[in-house]
């Protein structure tokens, strides 16, 4: 009973650190949300000012509020002065002409006007600073349309005369400004540039109260780490939590998508295992055939230069002129060895006795069967059964007594020291016989094609092994080894 409220204990820190992780990342997905919105205002800012998407030929326009008064500053951007004027000396004229009629000497002094603005607007080209030289175009080719000239200069000077106004009614061409012109001139806009040499910008004033926020949990998160696991620093614990730079850095801020994901994951919001595993066995069978063939190949390389310069021949054969470490102060070799001989003489032998009987029966009754007495006897009925009960006999007790005199040699101690001596002495006699000079040389030129054919023939049969069905196989075996199709998390 008195563990359970270490377990209740357990649970509800386990709980509360799991609540901390999703209200956090819920904070970093809210200034991850701001960063792409500032990143793409710039872009998008002609759809946040008139709300229009353009399908097709159809324009469908969308009710927004009033996005662009409230960020516009923070982005640093201003009502373009030349553009401004130009539409604002349409909004006197249509003013002048509702109050004295498009005849008038006003209205012919302010389309006068006009036709000079138009005029140093192709000039001077306002919408350069903003990017938009493009809407410029636009608009040239509209006028261009409209009146039926090449020149849009031409054109410009022609629109805005009382004699074409009157002609093609006023009514009719302010629809066709205020619905084709204006909304492309009203998407100008210009912004100033800093003494740094880039735009004005004031999103960094939204974007310090997340990095702050950030900054002290990165701090403290930290600081619990190494507190927390032992041998572990507080820089150590910075780059176990490396992903939360992002957060903190005040450029290449679409890069906080990094940590956010995590977050995410770690918050229980999404399930990043299955992603991390395609990855991960995307990058191992992307890279596997080269890293394979790269390894394999200069392991190969390395035993063949070894060979060459004869050092495998003084590693085996100049034993007892190297220095070797011993471990265990065991002759791993003939404790092997030893337990080898103890196998096969008291498991394998029994098993296979009988298969001995029968070569050993067979050889005797060969040797039999050839002398003359044994034909005479075989003549002879009583004494026909004679010669087998012979063979078996001496079968029996030739078996047994081998089998006997091995086991007896193995358990009397001279007989277990002569017989360790024999693999001894064995393996001496062998290594002083290849140290002929003809026979090292046989051998290293032997060893050096079987690896050169070892590389060319197995080397380039890996090389085109598919990859993918490798894959596949360490799939099914991850699935048998999570029967319950458990998922570990990799995140910290």
């Amino acid at each position: 009973m008195s563990s359970l409220p270490k377990i209740t204990k357990k649970k509800s820190t386990t709980r509360r650190n799991l609540w901390f992780e999703r209200l956090m990342a819920l904070l970093a997905s809210a200034n991850l949300g701001l960063v792409l919105f500032d990143l793409s205002y710039t872009p998008w800012r002609n759809f946040w000012l008139q709300g229009n998407i353009h399908l097709l030929k159809f324009t469908v326009k969308i009710p927004l509020p009033p996005i662009t008064k409230w960020y516009d500053p923070i982005k640093g951007i201003e009502p373009n002065r030349e553009t401004q004027k130009y539409l604002d000396t349409v909004n006197t004229l249509e003013e002048q002409i509702a109050q004295t009629g498009l005849q008038s000497p006003q209205v012919e002094n302010l389309l006068a006007q006009l036709r000079r603005l138009s005029s140093e607007t192709i000039d001077t080209d306002p919408f350069r600073v903003a990017n938009k030289s493009g809407t410029l175009e636009k608009i040239k080719n509209r006028m261009r349309d409209r009146i039926g000239l090449d020149s849009a200069r031409q054109s410009f000077n022609t629109f805005w005369t009382q004699d074409h106004l009157s002609k093609y009614g006023w009514q009719k061409e302010q629809n066709f400004f205020n619905t084709k012109i204006r909304p492309l001139i009203e998407t100008n806009y210009y912004r100033p540039i800093g003494e740094n040499g880039e735009f004005v910008d004031y999103f960094w004033i939204i974007d310090m109260p997340f990095v702050i926020l950030f900054g002290l949990e990165f701090l403290g998160r930290t600081w619990f780490i190494s507190r927390r696991h032992v041998g572990i620093s507080w820089l150590d614990a910075m780059l176990w939590r490396w992903y939360d730079i992002f957060l903190l850095i005040p450029f290449w801020r679409w890069l906080r998508v990094i940590p956010v994901t995590i977050r995410l994951n770690q918050a229980e919001f999404v399930d990043l295992q299955r992603i991390q595993t395609q990855v991960t066995q995307g990058f191992v069978a992307t890279f596997a055939e080269e890293i394979t063939e790269v390894v394999v190949v200069r392991v190969i390389k390395q035993v063949q230069g070894s060979i060459e310069r004869g050092e495998v021949t003084r590693w085996l054969f100049q034993s007892e002129k190297r220095t070797y470490i011993d471990l265990n102060n065991i002759n791993e070799v003939e404790a092997i060895a030893d337990i080898i001989i103890k196998l096969v003489v008291y498991r394998v032998l029994p098993k296979i006795q009988p298969d001995l009987s029968a070569i050993l029966r067979h050889n005797i009754e060969s040797i039999l069967k050839n002398l003359p007495a044994y034909k005479n006897i075989q003549s002879i009925p009583f004494l026909a059964e004679i010669p087998n009960q012979l063979t078996e006999k001496l079968v029996t007790e030739i078996s047994q007594a081998a089998y006997e005199a091995i086991t007896s040699a193995l358990e009397d101690p001279v007989g277990s020291k002569l017989s360790a001596q024999l693999v001894q002495h064995f393996g001496e006699a062998i290594a002083s016989e290849v140290q002929n000079q003809q026979t090292i040389e046989k051998i290293q030129s032997l060893l050096l094609d079987m690896l050169e054919e070892i590389k060319i023939n197995y080397v380039e049969r890996l090389s085109q092994e598919d990859i993918e069905q490798i894959m596949e196989e360490t799939r099914k075996i991850h699935q048998l080894a999570q029967p319950h199709g458990g998922q570990i998390s990799h995140y910290k």
